[in-house]
């Protein structure tokens, strides 16, 4: 692991680099990092304790939804902390939770200090509906230690907010899990019914329905993938399995977690970083979650000592570059604060998310978890590509530099009922790949990794994506181009994508059909920055007449950077475009010296509308057919 001199304010202990070669951190370091977080939330709370007000600009729920997201976000850190250590709590977390439930529901929707704001459906007052499940988890996980000590009056009030989350809708995603999750608490201390049994069940099978394959769900009936799968799908029916003993539960939903951790396990870099992909991604290193949560129940591919590397790779990543400031809070960004890394929807307490990392801490510290020596992350073991045909995602990994690339084929945040407005183009989804060590460019700056078609000078759009297949070392998908003015879309007109990753390099291979005269095409790579410590670069191969060569040269600069780099400079070719009408490119993000101009690396021997032929320098040979699609290799 990349060293990087620590930029928090938290007080951790001595790295044990014999128990943990690769980043020092034991499970007393995963305490004292919980600690240090709680401590400084709870300096900023209400003074009966049912809000935690954290600084900055209110979400669009409020700053009381914002308040309550603050006190159940950081509940789920202290559960952890506490359950895992069998009651244990120093520091008197519990405490304060329980006088802080005890004030925010007395008079729950009432504008006063304390009160907490009541659960609706999701388009009218949704997000209490998120943070009761973290509410109920807390009080799941510390039961002998504060709900049965609670007075029964309490006791009735909490249920009854509670309740609110079963009896409103919840928005058609991961959601769903929300009262489920409330559902499964309240079973436990025997506040069970009907109602608890319908949103249990409604919840599994809206679950299973939005399994793909290959250890991953959609994020509801579409076709969004992301970090949603690790630290929301996966995370809620198998922890329930684990704490309550359902054997059924587990056959059922555990499989599918090892599953996605044999892929998921290579999102990681070498400097711990995840891939900079989907939304939320202000939730940082609950990136981890779900390795944590394979290594507590058992449902996972990985030695106990390569998941530890994973999760505490993650946790010190962000720890020493920033995510926490000097105030010892979680900010609303990657490194440090950036706005482009926030939704909406986000506020100043929803970083607190990451507190899902914590669930590592319920395996004991006998656990092998803990005791085993740290083992080297798949990205340290060897160059890799893998592909993904359920999500239709391609991993590409290099080992010399630690770098994890995510082609992107397969995944959108379009719902199936919706059209697809170039208004709502999500960077976060949207770009042809993502990496552990560049982020997508904001919006209004050039994109990065995307194939625009311009009519008239307006540049498309890509929005729902339609996979075309995955397979060995491949990935491909087709779009409609969507425009910000003038038509949505021109008649006729479709694009056609496949990667091929090689090594360190990656062949984009496009098909543009239907383009009308005078239409051009751009394709971009990967943003980096002078100080990014990684190097980008375009080289075309057929079909390219406008700008080539390293990045330094031919970029196009993005000022408002990304969560990586406070500006960067963006590769990029052009063409005209006429019809149908094939384009190649090699493409390289690397962060080795000396690795040679990308002209050397292949050639195009033959190309027309129906493919291209590509000869790399080793002598091996690639060939991409479109009609249907389909990835050829052959020996030199």
């Amino acid at each position: 692991m990349t060293a990087v001199s620590p930029t928090h304010p938290l007080t951790l202990p001595a790295d044990d680099r014999a128990l943990s070669p690769y980043t020092g951190y034991t499970r007393a370091h995963w305490e004292a990092v919980a600690d240090g977080l709680l401590d400084a939330a709870w300096r900023r709370s209400t003074p009966g304790r049912a809000l935690i007000d954290l600084p900055g600009k209110p979400s669009v729920s409020g700053v009381r939804s914002d308040g309550l997201e603050g006190y159940a976000r950081t509940f789920l850190a202290a559960a952890f902390r506490v359950a895992g250590a069998d009651g244990k709590d120093p520091h008197g977390w519990l405490d304060r939770y329980a006088q802080g439930l005890a004030s925010g529901t007395r008079t729950p929707g009432r504008e006063d200090t304390e009160s907490w704001p009541l659960i609706l459906d999701h388009h009218v007052q949704g997000q209490p509906m998120v943070e009761s499940a973290s509410v109920a988890l807390g009080l799941r996980l510390t039961r002998p230690w504060l709900w049965d000590r609670l007075d029964a009056a309490v006791q009735d009030r909490a249920e009854e907010w509670l309740r609110g989350a079963l009896r409103h809708v919840p928005a058609p995603n991961n959601w769903y899990l929300f009262p489920y999750t409330v559902a499964a608490f309240l079973d436990s201390v025997g506040r069970g019914d009907d109602e608890t049994r319908r949103a249990r069940e409604r919840a599994l099978d809206l679950l299973d329905g939005w399994y793909r394959g290959d250890g991953w769900y959609a994020d509801g009936d579409g076709r969004a993938f992301d970090h949603y799968n690790g630290w929301a799908l996966h995370l809620y029916p198998v922890l329930e399995a684990h704490l309550s003993g359902d054997t059924a539960l587990a056959d059922r939903y555990g499989p599918r977690l090892r599953e996605h951790l044999e892929g998921f396990s290579l999102l990681f870099g070498g400097d711990g970083a995840p891939v900079h992909f989907g939304r939320s991604v202000t939730y940082r290193f609950a990136a981890s979650a779900a390795v944590g949560l394979g290594a507590l129940t058992g449902h996972t591919p990985l030695a106990p000592g390569i998941s530890r590397r994973l999760a505490s790779g993650a946790l010190r990543y962000f720890l020493d570059r920033g995510a926490v400031g000097e105030d010892g809070l979680l900010s609303l960004g990657w490194h440090g604060p950036h706005e482009a890394s926030a939704q909406r929807y986000s506020g100043p307490a929803s970083p607190y998310w990451a507190s899902k990392a914590f669930v590592c801490l319920l395996a004991p510290e006998g656990h092998p978890l803990w005791t085993a020596p740290e083992e080297a992350a798949p990205v340290e073991e060897a160059d890799r590509v893998l592909a993904l045909p359920a999500p239709g995602l391609l991993v590409q990994s290099t080992r010399a530099d630690g770098i994890v690339r995510l082609h992107n084929h397969g995944s959108d945040h379009v719902r199936p009922h919706e059209g697809e407005s170039a208004a709502q183009e999500d960077p976060h989804y949207g770009r042809q790949a993502y990496s552990t060590h560049t982020g997508p460019t904001a919006p209004g700056n050039v994109p990065d990794n995307h194939l625009a078609v311009e009519v008239a000078g307006v540049p498309s759009v890509r929005r729902r994506i339609h996979p075309l297949g995955a397979g060995d070392g491949w990935a491909a998908s087709w779009h409609r181009p969507v425009f910000v003015s003038g038509p949505p879309m021109v008649p006729g007109l479709r694009v056609e994508s496949v990667v091929v990753a090689r090594g360190r390099y990656e062949l984009r291979v496009h098909r543009v059909a239907g383009a009308p005269p005078g239409a051009r095409v751009v394709q971009t790579g990967w943003a980096a920055g002078p100080d990014g410590g990684v190097r980008s670069e375009l080289h075309p191969l057929h079909g390219w007449t406008g700008p080539s060569g390293p990045f330094a040269g031919d970029g196009v600069r993005a000022p408002q950077g990304t969560a990586y780099t406070p500006w960067a400079l963006v590769p990029r070719l052009t063409a005209p475009a006429g019809g149908t009408a094939v384009y190649a490119c090699l493409a390289l993000l690397t962060g080795e010296e000396g690795t040679g101009p990308l002209a050397r690396v292949a050639e195009v021997t033959a190309a027309d509308a129906h493919g291209v032929t590509v000869r790399w320098a080793d002598g091996g040979v690639t060939r991409v057919g479109f009609e249907p699609v389909s990835v050829e290799w052959a020996c030199g």
